[in-house]
């Protein structure tokens, strides 16, 4: 029998297959995908545009695979960004997702997860990221509760931000910055914004990168910066039920639950409002102290990276 190949086309792009299992049988269908992508395209798209997207694409009965580099087969309207990669040794073009149509035709991808860079076309990092990730089989109320660390690290250095879940797990932490403030003093204050936050309670939060020494507990991960992406607000999440990364008062955050704002129930959620966009305070100046503190903090993964091989030394191998 041949495979359904139903098409709808809207905004000059066809749709194909809207009827199929997005990934697994018995979960939302492609259509639910798309029209939550359609739905929310005028409050997602400007968390994604002139910036270069990675995309995590999901296919019936093949593993979920990350794409940054377009296709041969793209339309040629896409807007590309390119940049050599080292780690591949080849340029990469980026799709750039600007607009409805651009969004379209990577819903019509499969591309459910959404990642911009921090830097955009220009090379230019506009806020500053903390992202909070749980320790295995705790609850998101201790991510909460580092969250409103974080929250009073901020306040303690004159700066505000706005909160959203990751879409899985855990919580990530946005403070606009001044435009033209340099990536590496943006990496520096992140790394002393999470040490602050850490010291605050370290029975609670760590800084700690090699996941073996958290001892339990929530991590504060400094490395957004520069190069690194993150999940956009309301981008969905390859997680059982398709949950969406969703925007929430700092006065919400313990009676969240992740699970609750997916690509089916979030557009009901939100109704006309974009909390995300409402709740983003207007770009800062980063303090002085806050940046000297964090040029002297090692960056997390290099010190990783030079610890395990000391102890790798030390255990004779």
């Amino acid at each position: 029998m041949a495979r359904s190949r139903e098409v709808e086309v809207r905004d000059g792009v066809e749709l194909t297959n809207l009827d199929q299992p997005l990934a697994e049988p018995g979960g939302p269908t492609k259509r639910q995908f798309v029209d939550y992508l359609d739905g929310i395209a005028d409050r997602l798209l400007p968390n994604l545009a002139a910036r270069p997207l990675s995309v995590i694409r999901v296919r019936p009965g093949a593993a979920p695979f990350m794409q940054k580099n377009l296709p041969d087969y793209a339309p040629d309207w896409i807007e590309r960004h390119t940049q050599w990669s080292a780690a591949s040794q080849r340029e990469v073009h980026y799709p750039v997702c600007n607009d409805r149509r651009t969004l379209l035709w990577l819903a019509n991808q499969r591309a459910v997860e959404l990642h911009p860079a921090l830097t955009d076309v220009h090379d230019q990092q506009s806020q500053l990221i903390i992202d909070l990730d749980p320790p295995e089989g705790a609850g998101f109320a201790a991510v909460a509760a580092v969250a409103r660390l974080v929250g009073r690290a901020m306040a303690g250095c004159g700066l505000a931000g706005a909160v959203k879940s990751s879409g899985s797990k855990g919580l990530h932490v946005y403070v606009p910055v001044a435009s033209g403030t340099p990536v590496d003093d943006i990496a520096a204050a992140t790394r002393a914004l999470a040490q602050r936050a850490a010291a605050l309670d370290e029975h609670l939060a760590t800084t700690e990168y090699v996941r073996a020494d958290r001892g339990g507990r929530v991590f504060i991960d400094s490395t957004r910066a520069g190069g690194a992406t993150v999940a956009a607000c309301y981008s969905p999440r390859i997680r059982p039920g398709f949950p969406v990364s969703f925007p929430l008062g700092w006065d919400d955050l313990e009676g969240f639950d992740p699970r609750t704002a997916t690509i089916t129930t979030a557009l009901d959620l939100l109704g006309d409002a974009d909390p995300w966009a409402d709740a983003m305070p207007a770009p800062q100046r980063l303090p002085d102290d806050l940046v000297a503190q964090g040029h002297a903090i090692p960056i997390a993964r290099v010190a990783a990276m030079h610890e395990g091989r000391r102890r790798k030394r030390a255990d004779g191998g």
